[in-house]
């Protein structure tokens, strides 16, 4: 990590600290979504297909859908070709999220971002995902100290995952989902486009952060299955399928890249421990 990243880590670290009780949602449930503003838009993200629910979805007032894609292994059935077509016939927009074991802290380093971001790929392509558009890649825990330079790096992995399969140019934005921290890091850094902030409002940052391009809140009372709802505003990186063939294969294979194991904590810890002594010195 560049010297001149410390500034969103130091400021990430301090909010990290100064977290407090959790205050109400930020976005509570309501009886139905309430018109967009101007430049806004509501949504909601789910574990599970929206197959079973399309008839909701078409009478709601929701203007996008989040959907996950998932490593071979993941119990949780991942977006599809067929589910996203059938989400975009009803003139909604998608928005693409990576996870895999997103909760556990030493998951996080520079080989699994890369190997994560080799397999959205090939999923997103799968899925006919247009050039331009976001994945975004879930930090699902409160990290804070060692544990936001883990962070760092593994979404130096996801940056250069993507320009591999892109066979050296990224065919995707990159978003990042998690706390106001994550967030303040990742995207203040330039590590992605966009930022997605989590309802998790004990997490650090989560209250205070502002450069959310969505913003999770808890559920709509309208809709019947298990969801969380959303405010986006202005472009969030979403994308509709408009039935033509999927696209080409990326250029890097999943099967070509070895799956790295689990990481202990990184030695990024003495790092920011180094900084932070050299910032406060006198």
């Amino acid at each position: 990590m560049r010297l001149l990243l410390l500034g969103p880590l130091l400021a990430a670290l301090l909010l990290a600290g100064c977290s407090g009780g959790a205050p109400p949602p930020i976005v509570s449930a309501a009886p139905e979504p309430p018109p967009p503003r101007a430049g806004a838009a509501w949504g909601i993200d789910l574990a599970h297909s929206t197959s079973p629910f399309l008839d909701q979805l078409r009478h709601g007032r929701i203007q996008f859908v989040a959907r996950y894609y998932r490593a071979a292994d993941s119990r949780l059935p991942a977006l599809t070709a067929a589910e996203a077509r059938r989400l975009s016939d009803l003139g909604l927009k998608i928005v693409a999220v990576w996870e895999s074991h997103s909760a556990n802290p030493v998951y996080f380093s520079y080989a699994r971002g890369y190997w994560d971001a080799v397999t959205a790929a090939h999923e997103a392509a799968a899925v006919g995902q247009p050039a331009g558009s976001a994945i975004y890649f879930g930090v699902d825990f409160n990290a804070q100290g060692w544990q936001l330079a883990a962070v760092d790096q593994y979404f130096r992995g996801v940056d250069a995952g993507l320009a591999a399969a892109g066979g050296g140019w990224p065919r995707y934005e990159v978003g990042v989902y998690g706390s106001g921290a994550v967030c303040s890091i990742v995207k203040g850094s330039g590590l992605a486009h966009y930022a997605w902030l989590s309802n998790s409002t004990a997490w650090a940052g989560v209250r205070s952060y502002q450069g959310w391009n969505i913003r999770q809140g808890t559920r709509f009372a309208t809709l019947s299955f298990d969801h969380d709802a959303d405010e986006a505003w202005g472009d969030f990186g979403g994308f509709q399928v408009d039935g033509s063939p999927v696209l080409a294969k990326p250029a890097v294979a999943v099967a070509d890249i070895a799956a790295p194991p689990a990481a202990a904590p990184p030695r990024q810890q003495e790092w920011v421990i180094a900084a932070l002594g050299r910032w406060l010195s006198p």
